[in-house]
């Protein structure tokens, strides 16, 4: 079957794969849908690992439900896409996201575990979730990624009231976003280098102001209008001036949640959080009933995600669509790969 696999630094090549083949405990998948994601473009951007076949966001049909004896064939499902060990501390305190193992298998993020950037996928069965029948293809698909801004803002510990900056207009950012609102937070600002994706979380609802980034304004005219700083910081964005313009713009005692990732070394001014007493909190993923409720809330008309939708691509358009999503000039925020298409 085909697959795009990465096979140098910011280069894809189509090619072909084998099949998973049904062994009695994993749930076999038919791919409908699968998203870019920020960690895709990163090992995309490093071109490694060579080979791996990415799609950690997805929705899908079931094709043979291994050891699930409440699925069938043809029922709609997506899964979290991670591989806890299910026994030690983490897991058995719910926060499977920081298991050891959680990473070493997950679809998409393994080079001998295939993600949804191809039609058929293999995925452990006990992560695997049935979907309501209302909801679509398309929003299943963009569960995962929801998943995470629903927990920076449960770190954030966001309450009624609050001013919430998030820094960087990506998907991620806008997920975070939107769940500071419904957090509460009285005033939700985005900062961006990209003009066109500011200005479009705006419009879209998720932020009540959109400011310049790499304008050196910003952050004073930010300082002012939050008499002091933000309550909650939430970077999306995972370089030196993202990280050290959040710990700039936080208020003293107030937390910043780093969801950004770098895979280098980054120099951060280690004062700002000494001398503001700040909770500097990292976030990784998520755990099973944060992603589990992004379903219930897609499902229930809480949230929409497809306003975040732009487009949807085959695997012949996935590397013109990675480097969309980098350009900074285009208002792309999310984009879906039908695997079912060349």
């Amino acid at each position: 079957m085909k697959s795009v696999a990465i096979k140098a630094k910011k280069e894809f090549e189509v090619k072909d794969i084998s099949e998973p083949v049904a062994d009695g405990k994993k749930v076999i998948i038919n791919v409908k849908y699968a998203g870019i994601c920020g960690s895709d473009i990163h090992y995309w951007e490093n071109g490694d690992p060579k080979g791996l076949v990415m799609g950690h966001e997805f929705s899908g049909i079931v094709e043979d439900p291994g050891d699930r004896t409440d699925l069938k064939k043809g029922d709609r499902v997506t899964a979290l896409p991670i591989s806890p060990c299910g026994k030690c501390e983490a897991c058995q305190r719910g926060n499977i996201q920081y298991c050891p193992e959680t990473w070493n298998q997950a679809v998409g993020l393994s080079v001998d575990n295939p993600g949804a950037y191809t039609s058929k996928i293999a995925v452990r069965s006990d992560m695997v979730i049935k979907v309501p029948a209302n909801i679509k293809d398309e929003e299943v698909a963009m569960v995962e990624p929801m998943a995470v801004g629903l927990h920076a803002a449960h770190l954030g510990c966001i309450a009624v009231g609050d001013d919430v900056l998030v820094i960087g207009a990506g998907i991620i950012g806008l997920a975070s976003a939107t769940f500071a609102k419904k957090e509460g937070a009285s005033f939700v600002a985005v900062t961006e280098c990209n003009e066109l994706r500011g200005k479009k979380s705006v419009n879209l609802g998720a932020a009540d102001a959109y400011y310049d980034a790499t304008d050196e304004k910003t952050v004073p005219t930010l300082l002012e209008k939050t008499h002091g700083g933000f309550d909650v910081v939430i970077e999306c964005v995972g370089n030196s001036a993202a990280v050290n313009s959040a710990l700039t713009l936080v208020k003293p005692g107030g937390i910043v949640v780093l969801v950004g990732v770098s895979t280098d070394a980054i120099p951060v001014y280690t004062a700002l959080p000494v001398l503001k007493e700040l909770v500097v909190q990292g976030a990784i993923a998520y755990n099973y009933n944060e992603f589990k409720s992004c379903i219930d809330l897609i499902a229930n008309k809480q949230i929409n995600v497809m306003q975040y939708l732009d487009d949807v691509v085959p695997l012949s358009k996935v590397q013109a669509s990675f480097e969309r999503l980098t350009s900074g000039k285009d208002a792309a925020i999310k984009i879906l790969v039908d695997p079912n298409k060349e």
